[in-house]
């Protein structure tokens, strides 16, 4: 093969620069279908984990209250499944419940109500604006949901 032949032929092995748009506009369009799906599935796994988190802080202070006869206060607050209250009244039988208190998926921690509004006792996450009440993602999640 002569020098000229081999040039050319590797000059052929290349995109053109309308393959080239094609292939990026192809994965632009892609893109912008995936894309949002993804996102609004994120959103969807934060409420589900906040879920699942309430409900294992609801199973942890329903074994606190066959222990010790009663719920924390809400001045004990969740901390009485990690650390033994020392405010009145004390937990005659109390045992560590959780290993550490989790903080909801968005950053915040987890509330604490006795008596609750919503039933004997509520816990429940502000969601991802960290505020009471709320629609969407920003909705409130509870343990009577």
């Amino acid at each position: 093969m002569t020098p000229r032949i081999r040039r050319c032929a590797r000059l052929a092995w290349g995109f053109t620069l309308i393959e080239l748009m094609v292939v990026l506009v192809v994965i632009g369009i892609l893109a912008a279908l995936i894309v949002p799906n993804v996102i609004e599935r994120a959103e969807e796994a934060r409420v589900t984990a906040a879920r699942t988190d309430i409900n294992n802080l609801m199973q942890a202070l329903k074994l606190y209250k066959l222990d010790n006869q009663r719920f924390p206060t809400s001045e004990q607050g969740l901390d009485a499944l990690v650390h033994k209250p020392t405010a009145a009244p004390t937990p005659p039988n109390w045992k560590p419940y959780v290993d550490k208190l989790p903080n909801d998926p968005w950053g915040h921690p987890y509330q604490y109500l006795n008596p609750g509004v919503k039933g004997e006792i509520d816990v429940f996450s502000f969601g991802a604006d960290g505020k009471p009440g709320g629609e969407g993602k920003d909705a409130d999640i509870g343990s009577w949901q």
